[in-house]
């Protein structure tokens, strides 16, 4: 019978021809490689439990945020969770991030309030990042609390409730400096809050000016860029904030310029239609870095799982062809609870990935001599030409390379794991 997976010889073969043909276009495709290999992914804790986290069995999502579905399997505890990741990072090439929640702290059993928590809440996380090779990014989280229960955080105007979160906030920041230093690559911490009205409110002002000065208060303290870097993030609307989120777009991005910090874009918290691919060129002219988060939504900010669509096309090749792989920081942030957690991880990631090698698989310069000599019939017989090229043979060189399945093997050892550790968590 024969094998439904290539043998390596066939593989082999298969990217020799496309390097050949790639040649041809003036495209390296060595170069391309060697570049992704260097392109870390920050993979996101919370797709392994829902967005649960360690506080409490019994937590209710909060913050307008929803993970649907029952598939069995979820992670229960830090160390479920750690093993998890250890097989999702086993399935995708090259080294990759951890994007850690303050929710996940590891506090032997006592009830720490956010606002004390400290980097010894951590050690196991860092301790296990050490070993394993990967850098941390860090957040806040500004939801599933009972401080949180009235839709405002950091812009309430209880002033009671915006010290705590701004509290909690500056003891994130702490520890994401403390875990730059230990892993010795800058820690990106960002902070993104619910706040918002589910109804048209009269005052658009005022929550804006409270949210203002309490980052203002959070960022006080200055912290090496070599150890921790600080971003936020906005959203358009959520779940009980459909009229109005205080952290707009808008707001943000003029903060972020104002305060030389990074903005973070996530790709499911923007008008259906509207895409952050257009916006990266835009952005990139006023700031130094971004964060981006990788998501999909369906028809709301819903976290689908990423798939290769022409928008993650779009995005990879934004990044490329503007030379901003230095300036932009990746992760993944999506959470399905209805499919196999450690799959949704490694499809998402395997996904962009993939967006970003065929973006380092275009000929710029030629497509850029094209734009620029006014030859735009020439440039769109190219790009539609690059469509048809054996991308797919340079992606599986890539996974034999990296010593990770080639093609949909990844799914046989994820279903021996499922088997093996997942099946028996109930």
């Amino acid at each position: 019978m024969m094998s439904n997976h290539p043998t390596d010889k066939q593989i082999q073969d298969a990217y020799r021809l496309a390097k050949e043909r790639y040649a041809m276009l003036s495209v390296d495709t060595e170069q391309a490689l060697d570049t992704l290999a260097h392109t870390p992914i920050s993979l996101h804790c919370w797709q392994g439990d829902d967005v649960r986290g360690f506080e409490s069995p019994d937590v209710e999502l909060g913050g307008g945020l929803a993970a649907t579905g029952n598939y069995p399997g979820r992670a229960r505890n830090a160390n479920e969770l750690r093993r998890d990741l250890d097989k999702a990072y086993s399935l995708i090439p090259g080294t990759h991030r951890l994007n850690l929640h303050s929710i996940y702290a590891e506090t032997g059993g006592q009830k720490i309030e956010r606002n004390e928590l400290g980097p010894e809440h951590f050690s196991a996380w860092i301790a296990w990042a050490k070993e394993k090779g990967h850098g941390i990014d860090f957040n806040p989280t500004c939801f599933s609390h009972p401080m949180a229960e009235s839709g405002f955080t950091l812009s309430s105007y209880d002033e009671g409730i915006r010290r705590f979160w701004i509290e909690h906030c500056i003891a994130c920041r702490k520890i994401g400096e403390h875990v730059g230093r230990e892993l010795g690559t800058p820690c990106v911490t960002n902070i993104w809050v619910p706040d918002g009205f589910k109804d048209v409110p009269v005052d658009r002002k005022t929550p804006r000016m409270l949210l203002k000065d309490s980052l203002d208060n959070i960022l006080a303290e200055k912290i090496d860029p070599r150890y921790n870097l600080d971003s936020v993030e906005s959203k358009l609307f959520g779940i009980g904030s459909e009229s109005y989120v205080v952290g707009s777009h808008e707001f943000y991005l003029g903060y972020a310029i104002a305060n030389h910090i990074l903005l973070c874009l996530d790709s499911g918290h923007f008008h259906p239609t509207e895409v952050i691919s257009d916006k990266l060129s835009s952005v990139l002219m006023f700031l130094d870095e971004v964060l981006l988060h990788v998501s999909r939504g369906v028809r709301w900010d819903s976290d689908h799982v990423v798939i290769l669509s022409d928008e993650l096309q779009a995005l990879a090749q934004e990044i490329v062809r503007g030379d901003f792989l230095p300036r932009v920081c990746i992760g993944l942030d999506f959470f399905d609870a209805s499919i196999n957690r450690v799959a949704a991880w490694v499809i998402g990631a395997r996904n962009t990935m993939r967006a970003l090698l065929m973006a380092l698989l275009e000929p710029i310069d030629h497509l850029r001599e094209l734009e620029v000599s006014g030859d735009y019939t020439a440039r769109l017989a190219l790009l539609e030409e690059l469509k048809g090229l054996p991308f797919g043979a340079v992606w599986d060189y890539f996974c034999l390379q990296q010593g990770v399945p080639v093609g949909i093997g990844f799914m046989d050892e994820i279903r021996e794991y499922e088997k093996r550790e997942l099946s028996k968590r109930t």
